[in-house]
């Protein structure tokens, strides 16, 4: 029963994980700037955990120059990406998946 388990955390983790390769990678790979240092400044900006995952749901949704954590060079430069075409369900995933891996909480030491 335990093996099931864990097997089913496994599978879900990498699906996740495709969501953010495939759909967040993509792009972000493009860029001068790793995607980490985008994870960075929400957290600085927004603190929490749920803070910083709405604010970027916020922003992916419908992104502008309003609501951008990147600085005015980067916007002019680069511009205010598209808006997002994953899903609610897939959003989320990547995100969490996103938060798990850059997350700072209980590393620092």
């Amino acid at each position: 029963m335990a093996r099931l388990i864990f097997s089913f955390i496994i599978l879900l983790s990498s699906l996740n994980a495709n969501s953010y390769k495939n759909d967040c990678l993509k792009c972000h790979n493009k860029l001068p700037v790793s995607i980490d240092k985008y994870f960075y400044r929400y957290l600085l900006k927004y603190s929490s955990e749920r803070s910083v995952k709405e604010a970027m749901t916020n922003y992916l949704k419908e992104p502008s120059k309003d609501t951008t954590i990147m600085p005015k060079a980067f916007i002019n430069r680069f511009g205010i990406k598209k808006a997002t075409k994953l899903n609610d369900k897939q959003l989320h995933e990547a995100l969490d998946f996103y938060w798990e891996k850059y997350k700072v909480f209980g590393k620092l030491k």
